[in-house]
């Protein structure tokens, strides 16, 4: 028998790898002599670059960059496959939990240490990056990213505007001729799983500004701001990165990652599984095992398990998926491919108590364990 494990993280409990090797555990009490595979999974946030360096073969890399406040910090991106792509979470240079609470301040946070994070990885023989968005604590457009690389965003006197979301407003004219070599020859391709523009009621500054720390009042300079940088970025280059869907992503990254870098923006999860090649994997599998943290309605919007589902459902292969608590609104998931879910609770215990580590890998292993059991009898 050929298994395939491919469920995504138990968000604050267990990562990929480790729900995986606990349900692969289960599996084996009933069926000792099975071919199983553990294929660690995301889908573009959280927990992408250990993800694609587990299932690639790939290492890690730590570099000193700039902190979203300007300070230090070290981030980890990874180098997958043959060392030639390169896979980065921006949160990882600019991202809410660098900040403490009280700090946080998107009119000051920087992205400058993403672009920093991307020299390093071309330095490094890097000629295609991976990008997941996500966490940010940011709303400058990207353009400390851009700074980095080597762009120049220019106000009425001619000078460098600072870092950060509150000089959006004060840049008036825009030079690229700068734009570091190495980053031009790059294939970026960008997780991405929004649809927001750049800038009003649906973009970054509203949706996405407060759960950064900013008032109202900030909220309504940072759209500003936004407004001001796309206009004059139209003027200055003849690109409209107003209406690019996924504009608005992570503070306006996303119009920074397509407008100046040529990136392309795709859904995380079919990026993930496409660069792991799961597809070929489900092929020969007799059973693909998935899941995640909860099933609800949210599960069959793009999530890793309807990820994992789609492509099994396409090669008529059974598919079981897994998860600490399942809602009533995950039946959709039966329509979208799903053969058959679990919740994995063995009894009634408070939330602190099922998300602890040992709680949860014992509870995945016994449920796997009895769900074969009952495969073996039938």
């Amino acid at each position: 028998m050929n298994i395939l494990i491919a469920i995504d993280s138990f968000k604050g409990s267990l990562t990929s790898a480790e729900a995986g090797v606990a349900v692969a555990a289960g599996i084996r009490a009933t069926y000792p002599n099975a071919e199983i595979e553990v294929v660690p999974l995301a889908d573009g946030g959280e927990g992408t670059v250990e993800a694609l360096v587990q299932a690639t073969g790939g290492e890690l890399v730590r570099a000193r960059v700039t902190g979203p406040l300007g300070n230090p910090v070290y981030a980890t991106y990874g180098l997958i496959g043959d060392g030639t792509t390169a896979v980065i979470e921006i949160a990882e240079a600019c991202g809410l939990p660098l900040i403490p609470e009280a700090d946080r301040n998107p009119l000051k946070a920087t992205s400058y240490g993403i672009g920093e994070l991307i020299l390093n990885a071309a330095s490094r023989g890097a000629r295609s990056l991976i990008v997941g968005l996500g966490g940010s604590a940011t709303n400058d457009a990207g353009v400390g990213m851009l700074q980095a690389l080597g762009c120049s965003f220019l106000d009425d006197t001619g000078e460098e505007v600072p870092r950060g979301g509150e000089a959006l407003s004060a840049i008036r004219s825009v030079d690229i001729s700068s734009l570091h070599p190495s980053v031009k020859e790059l294939d970026i391709q960008v997780a991405c799983d929004v649809n927001n523009p750049l800038q009003g009621d649906q973009g970054a500054a509203y949706i996405y500004g407060p759960q950064k720390g900013a008032t109202p009042e900030m909220v309504r300079e940072l759209d500003g701001g936004l407004r001001n940088f796309a206009e004059v970025v139209n003027k200055e280059l003849g690109r409209d990165i107003q209406e690019i869907p996924g504009a608005g992503a992570a503070g306006g990254l996303g119009a920074a990652f397509v407008g100046f870098l040529n990136a392309e923006l795709r859904s995380g999860i079919g990026l993930i599984l496409n660069t792991i090649g799961l597809e070929e994997k489900i092929r020969e599998a007799d059973f693909v095992i998935t899941g995640e943290g909860r099933m609800d309605a949210q599960s069959s919007m793009g999530k890793a398990a309807m990820g994992v589902a789609g492509l099994a459902q396409k090669h008529g292969k059974p598919v079981i998926a897994l998860a600490g608590s399942v809602s009533k609104e995950a039946a959709e998931l039966n329509r979208m491919g799903v053969t058959a879910y679990f919740s994995i609770m063995q009894e009634v215990v408070s939330l602190e108590e099922a998300m602890k580590p040992d709680t949860a890998r014992r509870n995945l292993r016994t449920t796997a364990e009895q769900i074969f059991r009952l495969i073996q009898n039938s």
